[in-house]
């Protein structure tokens, strides 16, 4: 589920989901909310016309990258489900087929990795590149995918011209002064309008209530009585407000790497308590690079390997790297490395290099690439819908001094991130569309067990979230990797963990308490990697 790094609008280079996770959303229907009985018809009235006109399936466009026998198909929802009558845009969606025979078979598994912004199209390929993690549970499911409204095929929505988003270098998200800040805020309320200008049709309706419904839509269009889910970071607080306004449509529910779901989290706090933990995975990887520096030589110890990046960062302000590099774009490219285990010797090795005198790999990496047009507009798309969502969502703060006082403070403890990620939600304090009410995410009539894994060491969602989802689902149950940070569990090997995703899917079967699991395995070098294979 690695997003695409992209430029962020407010100056500041970041990946294309970087909460990774956290949203609120209008109430539920069962809440008496001005508009929320009628949402809640409409939707109804809409999954029934999807359940009759059905998935015209065929394969798929040849620009979209999906090969036979993956299959696309569009679902019609309205835009805005008070008016089920009204405007509608198309889902796109993409199957590929269970690999079991008709008595394993147990429907679909529909997946969205998160963001918002995040495109789940990739998700059949699974069972066609035979995923060995998931291959007992494609003998059972068809896995879905699709494109949330907003996202790529979807209706896409844009705030600003795709090749002047990736533009290089941008403003040290850092400030030095209040003049920067100024410049900073006056991009981030430039980006807003540019929203409403770009894509004002869709952005009231760009929520997680009405992706949540447009989900459920797609469940009766594939002719599922009930809803079989996986969800990764933003995706598990799509999938806790679907099982709030539809407890009683699911029946299978896997969420991973969990958004913190209480309303004093989303949205605003939520990014401030990602900051810190971003900082503390930070710490853990600038442990394994101190302890690999045979391999990388970038320093023997944490603080040497911290005052190399602060060495970098400088460097990189003074005289960007390749003329395009500056500490914006290396913040986008080095967050990796917090984000996912997966990244670590890679961004210790480009920077290794660059430390030896190879400039190439780190420009390639954490530069733009103006002449990949396509590339640039998913980009901007992603970056668009994460802001359009989480803004639209729920209410922030509009007092600068107030994102001035909290932003300052947790830079602080927490520099890393904390600036970078300031600016990147900073649209939401002049958002130029209503700002909804998020849901109260609880336990519903008719809601079964929901499976909850979670890494102690998450950047992008802290453990916290994990453990008051928890509380807030009767019955569900908590899988705890201990000691481990990577970003999305289930896509690691450790049998501890990936023999109950199986033993969920395929037989509803949980734990009759919670379970904690030793960390997987620590990655390596990959010149060491390289010597094993040999």
């Amino acid at each position: 589920m690695k997003r695409t790094v992209a430029l962020g609008a407010a100056g500041t280079l970041v990946t294309g989901a970087l909460l990774a996770g956290a949203i609120a959303t209008p109430a539920t229907a069962g809440e008496r909310r001005p508009g929320g009985t009628t949402e809640a018809r409409g939707e109804a009235l809409a999954a029934a016309r999807a359940a009759k006109a059905g998935i015209k399936w065929q394969d798929c466009p040849a620009d979209w990258g999906l090969k036979a026998p993956v299959q696309c198909g569009y679902v019609t929802v309205p835009v805005d489900y008070a008016k089920p009558n009204g405007r509608t845009i198309k889902i796109a969606v993409d199957r590929a087929v269970a690999t079991g025979g008709p008595q394993q078979r147990q429907g679909a598994l529909l997946y969205n990795p998160g963001g918002p912004g995040g495109s789940g199209m990739r998700f059949p390929t699974r069972i066609t590149n035979k995923s060995a993690l998931w291959a007992k549970t494609a003998q059972a499911y068809d896995f879905v995918g699709f494109d949330p409204r907003g996202v790529g095929h979807s209706a896409p929505i844009s705030c600003q011209d795709p090749q002047k988003f990736v533009k290089a270098p941008k403003a040290d998200p850092v400030p030095d002064s209040e003049a920067d800040k100024r410049a900073q805020r006056k991009l981030a309320k430039e980006y807003a309008q540019g929203c409403l200008e770009r894509s004002g049709d869709l952005l009231p309706y760009m929520t997680t209530p009405n992706t949540a419904r447009d989900l459920d839509v797609i469940r009766a269009a594939l002719g599922e009585k009930k809803l079989n889910y996986l969800g990764v970071s933003y995706g598990t607080y799509l999938g806790a407000v679907y099982a709030t306004l539809f407890p009683d449509h699911v029946r299978r529910m896997l969420v991973d790497s969990v958004v913190n779901p209480s309303r004093k989290k989303v949205w605003y706090q939520a990014n401030l308590d990602q900051d810190i933990a971003f900082e503390t995975r930070w710490g853990d990887w600038k442990k394994w690079v101190a302890k690999n520096d045979a391999a990388y030589h970038i320093g023997d110890t944490p603080a040497k390997v911290q005052a190399a990046w602060e060495k970098l960062r400088a460097t990189a302000k003074q005289h960007p790297i390749g003329g395009v590099v500056g500490p914006a774009e290396l913040i986008g490219f080095f967050q990796n490395a917090p984000y996912y285990d997966d990244s670590w010797a890679e961004v210790a090795g480009v920077w290794s290099a660059y430390l030896a005198g190879n400039t190439k790999p780190l420009i390639d990496k954490a530069g733009p690439h103006p002449d990949d047009k396509a590339g640039n507009i998913k980009a901007e798309n992603g970056n668009a819908v994460y802001t359009a969502v989480e803004c639209t969502d729920t209410k922030w703060p509009t007092s600068w001094q107030k994102w001035d006082r909290d932003n300052t403070r947790i830079h602080q403890q927490a520099p890393f991130m904390t600036w970078a990620n300031a600016w990147m939600n900073l649209p939401c304090a002049t958002w130029p569309v209503k700002q909804q009410t998020s849901v109260e995410v609880k336990t519903g009539k008719g809601l079964p067990p929901v499976l909850i894994v979670q890494g102690t060491r998450d950047a992008a969602t802290p453990y916290d979230g994990a453990v008051e989802l928890h509380k807030r689902f009767a019955g569900s149950r908590l899988i705890t990797e201990r000691d481990a940070g990577s970003h999305g569990v289930t896509g690691l090997v450790n049998p501890c963990i990936n023999g109950r995703v199986d033993a969920y899917f395929l037989k509803g079967t949980t734990d009759p308490k919670d379970v904690t699991c030793a960390p997987h395995a620590t990655p390596v070098p990959e010149k060491q990697t390289a010597k094993a294979a040999g």
